[in-house]
C-alpha cells in the first residue's frame, strides 16, 4: 500500500509539472517498436502548433516498470501478439486509475490480442466505441465525423474505442485508422500531405486530451 501511494505521488508530480510521453514495451513477440519516426514527428507537430512543450526525446518503458508513472501519456502500437502478465496488468491498471492515459494504435493485426489482454487489466470493463461528440475529437482540432481514416487495411470504417474509469477516459484504442503510419516520415508510406495532416491533428487532440484530463 505504501508503494502504491508513492506511485500516486509520482504520477501527480509528473502530470502537474511535466509534458512527456513514452512508448510502451510489451511481451508476446509483437513489434512494439514499429513506426520509429511517428512519435518524434507528432511531438514536434504539437510543440509547433498547439503550444505544448513536450520533451522530444522519446523514451521506452516496460509495462511492469514503475517508470510508467513518470509519464502522463503512454503510446502502444504493433502488428501482432501482445501478452500481459498478472504483474503487468496490475501495474498498468494502477497507472491508469491513478491518472495516466494509454493510447493503443492498431498498426494492423494487434486487435484480437490486445482486446484479450485488456481483460486482465480491467476484468469488469469492456472497450466501448467513443461517440463522435466526445471531447477527444475537438480538443485542439475538430473531427465532427470522429476518427480519420489513414490507411485502408481491411477497408473498414475507422473506430475509436475506450475504457472509462469513474467517467474519465483512461484508454483509447484506435482501430482501422493507423494514425501512427500517418505520423511517420512522409517517405515511409508516401501518404498525401492532407492525410498526414489529419493524422497529426488527431494525434494532437489525443495528446492535449491526455495532458488536460
Amino acid at each position: 500500500m505504501k508503494l502504491f501511494f508513492s506511485f500516486l505521488f509520482s504520477l501527480f508530480y509528473f502530470i502537474s509539472f511535466s509534458q512527456e510521453l513514452a512508448i510502451l514495451k510489451y511481451k508476446g513477440g509483437g513489434d512494439w517498436y514499429s513506426n520509429p519516426t511517428a512519435l518524434p514527428n507528432l511531438v514536434k507537430y504539437c510543440n509547433d502548433n498547439i503550444d505544448t512543450n513536450i520533451n522530444e526525446s522519446i523514451q521506452t518503458v516496460e509495462v511492469s516498470s514503475t517508470d510508467v508513472f513518470q509519464f502522463p501519456l503512454l503510446h502502444m502500437t504493433g502488428h501482432g501478439n501482445v501478452f500481459f502478465s498478472e504483474d503487468d496488468a496490475e501495474n498498468l491498471r494502477n497507472y491508469l486509475i491513478s491518472g495516466g492515459f494509454l493510447h493503443i494504435d492498431d498498426n494492423y493485426g494487434m486487435e484480437p490480442y490486445v482486446t484479450k489482454e485488456l481483460k486482465k487489466v480491467f476484468p469488469n470493463s469492456e472497450l466501448i466505441e467513443i461517440p463522435k461528440d466526445h471531447d477527444i475529437f475537438n480538443t485542439a482540432y475538430d473531427f465532427p465525423n470522429g476518427l480519420p481514416k489513414i490507411h485502408e487495411h481491411d477497408g473498414k470504417a475507422p473506430q475509436a474505442f475506450g475504457i472509462f474509469h469513474e467517467s474519465r477516459l483512461v484508454l483509447l484504442f484506435t482501430f482501422e485508422s493507423d494514425l501512427g503510419d500517418g505520423w511517420e516520415d512522409q517517405e515511409v508510406h508516401n501518404d498525401p500531405e492532407d492525410v498526414r495532416e489529419k493524422a497529426l491533428k488527431m494525434g494532437a487532440n489525443i495528446i492535449k486530451y491526455a495532458f488536460e484530463n
